[in-house]
Formats: structure tokens, sequence, C-alpha cells
């Protein structure tokens, strides 16, 4: 396999992962190559069973054909040592029992909280910080994005894979981690809630992002 055919191949599988289900032409269009060339790298991908299609009724003509990653996929993001985590998580269950599991996973919000804050500390505006704190979870592996929201003056901050998902299936605390440390690095004047949840069989993590209102839901 040339290098030009394998980066084409990669970048088709961040697509899928950032964008979602997609037809051959709309990827075509993204990458700028012809929708043929595209249905070829889908027909290697799909025999690796590293995506699959599924059917798209239309108000007429033939259904559309749209592709997607299979769980498969996953194995080709990065995945933090997953192995060792779920190992890691189990030991520290038995030695210290749940409180001191939370008490871990307190303490590295904690800090967490600490080291994106010196990296926002001079960003002022909604927008400007979440795009830099998308940058900061990118870097870790999160591969997130700022789309627009649904409403003015609100935004979707987006995890579109997960780097630690093993550990987080096997406890649950540090997805509840992961919205505490959102909600401080906001502040009180700024309301966040996931909306979307890959743990739950969501094809990625998502918060709906808001300057604070009272009277808004939820």
């Amino acid at each position: 396999m040339s290098k030009n055919t394998q980066k084409t191949k990669e970048k088709i599988l961040d697509l899928l992962k950032e964008q979602g289900p997609q037809e051959a032409p709309a990827l075509a269009e993204s990458l700028g190559i012809t929708a043929m060339a595209v249905r070829q790298h889908l027909y290697d991908l799909e025999a690796d069973d590293i995506v699959e299609t599924v059917c798209c009724p239309r108000p007429r003509g033939r259904p559309g054909k749209i592709w997607q990653l299979t769980e498969k996929s996953n194995e080709l993001f990065p995945d933090s040592h997953s192995e060792f985590a779920v190992g890691l998580i189990h030991s520290i269950r038995e030695t210290f029992g749940e409180e001191g599991m939370d008490k871990l996973l307190e303490l590295r919000a904690t800090e967490q909280v600490e080291a994106y804050r010196k990296e926002l500390a001079n960003i002022a505006g909604l927008s400007d910080r979440l795009e830099k704190l998308a940058a900061l979870r990118s870097r870790e592996g999160y591969m997130a994005n700022v789309l627009p929201g649904d409403e003015p003056d609100q935004y979707l901050l987006v995890e579109n894979h997960c780097p630690v998902c093993e550990a987080a299936r096997e406890c649950s605390g540090i997805c509840a981690r992961e919205l505490q440390v959102f909600e401080e690095l906001m502040g009180d004047d700024v309301a966040i809630y996931r909306t979307d949840h890959i743990i739950k069989g969501a094809r990625r993590c998502a918060y709906v992002v808001r300057p604070y209102d009272p009277k808004a839901n939820p």
C-alpha cells in the first residue's frame, strides 16, 4: 500500500470519526477526490471490518448508502493504554475501596482544572475559551472541536474519541469528573450539560455550553 493511499484512508476514518456517518460523495467532496476513489478505499476498509454501510431511505429513488465506523475501528485511535488503566482501577478499589477511588478522582479533577486554567488564563470570551479547551483536549487524544449550538450564544463542545473509554466503562466516576472539570473551568456564569455519551452508545461525547440563564432548560 502506498503512503498516499494509507493517508487517504486515514483521512476518511478521521472524517467519519469527527463528523459521523456519511455517503461516499460527501467524503469525496471533503477530500477533493472522486467518489469512485473514495468508494474503493471504503470497500478496502469494509473488507477489514473497519467500516460498514447502512441504508438511508430517500423520498424518491433508491435508498442511499451511508458509511460508518465499526466498533473494531476504535482500535485505530488512541486508547491511553486501556488494559493498564482498567487493571489499575481494580487494584485501587481492592486496596483503598470506593472512598479511596473517589478521593483519587477528585484529586485528578482538581489537577486538571488547575492545569487548564493556566492555559486559559489570558483568553476572554466563551467561544475562544472553548476553542482553546478543545485544542487541549485534542492534544490529549479526544479529537475535540467546537460547533455552533441550536440557539444564539450556545455552543457544542464535542469529543469525537475517548482515549480512556475502557477505564470510563469500568469507573463511571471518570465521566462524572469530566463534567465537573468543565463546569469549574467555565465558571458559575456558564451552564454546561452532556447530551451525547460514548459509553452509553453514542458515537461521541457532546456538551451544550451557554451563558447561564436560570429560566432556561435544563
